[in-house]
C-alpha cells in the first residue's frame, strides 16, 4: 500500500481527534514486540486513531519507536509528545475519519 505522507493541516486535524485519548498500547521492557504489533493493529482496525505510549522501563529508544511502529503495522505516525505518540490507518473498508483535503 502506497501512502502519501500527511499534509500539516491533516497531522493537526488527527491531533485535535486525538487529543481526549488514552494510550491503548504500550511498549515495555521487551521493546516493540510481535505481541505490541499485533495489539497495534488490531487497536488501529478498531479505531483508525490510536495514542501510544513507551513505557519508562522500555529500553528502544523513543525516537525509534515511531518508525518501527508504523513500518511494522503499516500506518502513519501523526505527532509525538515525551513519551506518548499517536499513529494513523484508515479502515481498510469502512473508514470513520475523513482527513481534510491537502
Amino acid at each position: 500500500m502506497s501512502k502519501s505522507p500527511l499534509s500539516p493541516s491533516q497531522r493537526r486535524y488527527l491531533s485535535s481527534l486525538g487529543h481526549h485519548l488514552q494510550p491503548i498500547v504500550t511498549v515495555g521492557k521487551d521493546g516493540v514486540t510481535d505481541g505490541v504489533i499485533a495489539a497495534l493493529e488490531q487497536a488501529l482496525l478498531d479505531h483508525e486513531l490510536v495514542k501510544v505510549k513507551v513505557g519508562s522501563s522500555s529500553t528502544e529508544e523513543r525516537h525509534d519507536v515511531p518508525e518501527q511502529l508504523t513500518g511494522k503495522a503499516d500506518a502513519q505516525f501523526v505527532s509525538m509528545i515525551g513519551k506518548t505518540m499517536l499513529i494513523f490507518k484508515p479502515h481498510p473498508e469502512k473508514p470513520t475519519i475523513k482527513l481534510p483535503r491537502k
